[in-house]
């Protein structure tokens, strides 16, 4: 005969009465229990007992002192702050640590059907937080410092990645300098019994003196500049626009750097002091990938067909750096600058030489902010120079462009915002005229083109074109409280997903339900900050940088902006592994998450993530008194 269980509040019940079987072992793989050592393991299956709850009973309120820490085996259990629905625990999450620590219940927790649970004795918990920090970390911590805490258990790992290395552990090649007046023979010696292909050149005709480069790859164009090389000054054919980065710069921003400029190698300054040169090469030892190959192959692309494949190695190089551990927010910057490789090369494949010159081809949406990961529909226009005549096969020209990407892997837009539709290829003065209209008459579908025109980032041809238009913005948006209280509540548009609280552990359906993340996380958050950063006229595009920007203007808390970021970026991570999961198995899930195979942790980071919008989004009613609309 079984012997019976002891359980809170003084009930017992027998295990045969129990509608599930007797767990064999406590599940050390859920989080925070899966950092624990051996003799930390023991010490938890020494103090912990079985807890049985019937539906409906209160499992702990307010003003009592915790015993224990709760861990779910079955059912489901529901925190309440007065009326309002807080949390779920589902099986492997626990709950309340912070109640332990503080000594005192601050909410409400009801078993929402029967409940079956693991108490770990209050006693066990705290050992095990003076014994292990990462527990107590992961036990009490908020979003930003659970992400850091893995962060740093993952670092072991991380430190092999690009994500996290640093400029002064790579080779970097001391610099010769010579002066501006050194001939062009004397250099080429210097390489010689230097064994480099660089040296920096010091101009002393400027005050103060500029700094230059010059490489091997510039004795072509000493050849054919006419003058004897024993004549001619190293200065006349150095390049003085230095691309620079630190010492304790990651290499993944050289690199960004380098894509970005187009340029072999960076110097690398400690403040006025000249450390060396970094190579492109010299930073392949570091990488697990090709990234070079891909932006090589982009470069030297003589045809649209030949960048398909670079376009396809894009998309196996994310794959990499996930798996290689690099961090969500590397990886997007990274293919932020591919990516612009890769349209402004398409473009100057498919254009007249005088359409790239006369013209800006921007992109939008979650490329144009640099949150783009896996391949998503095109966002794109052309802002024209006002009195330039266009070719006449305009518009055959851009439906190769838009052909093009699609044959990329970037699906036409839904709502055709991309240069192939003629609304979205004009003149800045009309282009001007348009914006306008957005915010002077703002139904739903100007608002639409407004917030996903604020996003804009130029890829090719001259940005200034794109920066006259963004002007007109700034100009009308001054003061006009009822426009942005308008834009801002596109915050709401997908209330109707806001049972996601209740979704996370869905009750009655085997827990096979899904959410769809960008609805019910990432777009409140970018749209948020988009509307904040409107009503400030800020320039930034970037959801970071416009947070960044926004606390250092005073418009937003700068305790709140580490929980958006990360918030932002975890929800970016979810999408990224659906993504990845979809290319594998070939099942297209849409953006949606299948909550019934997130483990523990997952579950409690998305809880969390979610909990941070949601108070984000209330900030956002009260600020732009969304109530009233």
């Amino acid at each position: 005969m079984r012997q019976p269980v002891s359980c809170a509040r003084g009930i017992e019940i027998r295990m045969d009465t129990l509608l599930s079987p007797m767990p064999n072992a406590f599940n050390f793989s859920a989080s925070p229990f899966d950092c624990l050592a051996s003799a930390e393991r023991q010490l938890v299956r020494a103090s912990v007992d079985i807890g049985y709850f019937r539906e409906g009973a209160i499992i702990l309120e307010p003003g009592v002192q915790p015993a224990y820490l709760f861990v779910v085996i079955k059912g489901h259990v529901r925190q309440l702050d007065g009326e309002e629905f807080v949390n779920s625990y589902g099986p492997d999450d626990c709950f309340d640590g912070r109640a332990l620590v503080a000594g005192q219940v601050s909410s409400r927790f009801i078993a929402a059907e029967e409940v079956l649970v693991y108490q770990l004795a209050r006693q066990a918990v705290t050992d095990l937080i003076l014994r292990n920090a990462a527990f107590g970390a992961m036990l009490f911590a908020d979003l930003s410092k659970k992400l850091s805490t893995l962060a740093e258990r993952d670092s072991q790992h991380e430190l092999q990645s690009l994500s996290l290395a640093r400029v002064e552990q790579a080779v970097v090649r001391p610099a010769s300098i010579v002066d501006g007046e050194t001939d062009i023979v004397s250099v080429v010696k210097l390489f010689q019994e230097q064994r480099t292909s660089n040296v920096l050149v010091r101009d002393a005709r400027t005050d103060p003196p500029r700094l230059g480069v010059f490489t091997t790859t510039g004795l072509q164009r000493a050849i054919l500049h006419g003058t004897p090389l024993a004549q001619l000054p190293v200065r006349e054919l150095a390049s003085f626009s230095l691309v620079s980065v630190r010492p304790g710069d990651r290499l993944f921003d050289a690199l960004a750097l380098m894509i970005r400029h187009k340029v072999h190698r960076v110097v690398v300054a400690d403040g006025e002091r000249i450390v060396g040169f970094l190579e492109q090469l010299d930073l392949l030892s570091f990488l697990s990938n090709h990234s070079y190959l891909i932006t090589r192959q982009i470069l030297e692309a003589q045809s649209v067909e030949a960048l398909a494949q670079a376009a396809e190695h894009i998309t196996r190089l994310i794959g990499l750096l996930h798996r290689g551990g690099t961090q969500v927010s590397l990886i997007a910057r990274l293919v932020q600058e591919l990516n612009a490789q890769l349209f402004e090369r398409a473009w100057q494949l498919i254009a007249p030489a005088d359409l790239v010159d006369n013209s800006c081809l921007f992109v939008m949406g979650s490329e144009g902010r640099g949150e783009q990961l896996l391949k998503t529909d095109q966002d794109n226009g052309l802002v024209l120079r006002d009195g330039y005549v266009c070719p006449h096969d305009l518009a055959a020209i851009c439906q190769r462009f838009s052909d093009a990407l699609a044959d990329f892997g970037y699906p036409e837009c839904p709502g055709h915002i991309m240069l192939s539709n003629p609304q979205w290829r004009l003149a800045a003065q009309e282009f001007g005229h348009a914006v306008r209209r957005w915010l002077l008459m703002p139904d739903a579908e100007s608002l639409m083109a407004l917030a996903i025109f604020l996003d804009a980032h130029a890829v090719c041809g001259d940005a200034s074109l794109l920066e006259q238009v963004r002007a007109e913005v700034f100009k009308l948006v001054t003061d006009n409280d009822v426009l942005l209280a308008r834009f801002a509540a596109a915050i709401d548009a997908f209330e109707n997903v806001s049972g996601w609280w209740n979704r996370l552990f869905a009750l009655g359906d085997g827990g096979k339900d899904r959410l769809d993340l960008k609805k019910a996380g990432s777009f409140p958050l970018v749209h948020g900050i988009r509307s904040m950063a409107l009503e400030m006229r800020l320039p930034q595009t970037g959801t970071v940088d416009r947070i960044e920007a926004l606390v250092a203007a005073g418009k937003l808390p700068a305790e709140v902006a580490p929980e958006l970021v990360d918030s932002l970026h975890f929800f970016m991570e979810m999408r990224l592994k659906v993504g990845l999961d979809e290319l594998e198995t070939g099942r297209d899930n849409g953006r949606s998450v299948d909550l019934s195979k997130l483990s523990s942790l997952e579950r409690d980071l998305l809880k969390d993530a979610l909990g941070v919008v949601k108070r984000f989004k209330a900030m956002l009613r009260h600020r732009y008194r969304l109530d009233l609309l």
